[in-house]
């Protein structure tokens, strides 16, 4: 027979700031003690900004997608549109900007994937994904040399197997594509 475990949330006894790096990062340190009584003295913990992800679809049927270098990745990769959530702003108002700033294309529909913990054990942040469709394109990206990129529009199909080959490396991005290309959204 297995031993009956406590679910129940931990209990912060301390917390020290060691980085804080607003608004992009926060770093601190927690003593907490957990539902058996036992004490962690050093439970590292970091929040970032929520950020949002959007798969937009042109009256096509063609995923946009945008070519970029990742510093952090120290690659080029396929992703889709996104960017942080600035205080205070609705996750829903950050991916129509972000859709028009990085990619020029706006959509009139749009449809919530969800909201997803990234680390849910390290970190405090979500990603916000969404659906725009039909993406049309109404002006010129507005990005900058930090940001420099390229817009490419892939079928269903040739987005997916980007996905599988690692050609779409970031976890959010392949996340919101199965979501995006997935029953019931897709429908």
């Amino acid at each position: 027979m297995q031993e009956k475990i406590s679910l129940a949330p931990w209990q912060v006894l301390e917390r020290r700031e060691v980085l804080d790096a607003s608004p992009w990062v926060r770093v601190w340190v927690e003593r907490v003690r957990l539902p058996s009584g036992r004490t962690i003295d050093d439970f590292w913990q970091m929040a970032l900004p929520d950020f949002v992800v959007v798969v937009p679809q042109t009256p096509e049927g063609r995923i946009l997608l945008v070519r970029l270098y990742r510093h952090g990745a120290r690659r080029t990769t396929l992703a889709l549109p996104g960017g942080f959530v600035e205080p205070g702003e609705d996750p829903s108002a950050t991916a129509r900007r972000e859709l028009v700033e990085e990619t020029g294309y706006t959509a009139p529909h749009w449809q919530a994937l969800g909201a997803f913990f990234v680390d849910a054990n390290r970190g405090q942040w979500k990603a916000h994904l969404f659906r725009a469709w039909p993406a049309r394109q109404t002006s010129r990206p507005h990005t900058d040399d930090a940001e420099a990129l390229e817009v490419v529009l892939l079928t269903p199909q040739e987005a997916l197997q980007a996905v599988r080959t690692g050609e779409v490396a970031l976890l959010s991005s392949a996340t919101a594509l199965a979501l995006a290309l997935a029953p019931p959204f897709s429908a």
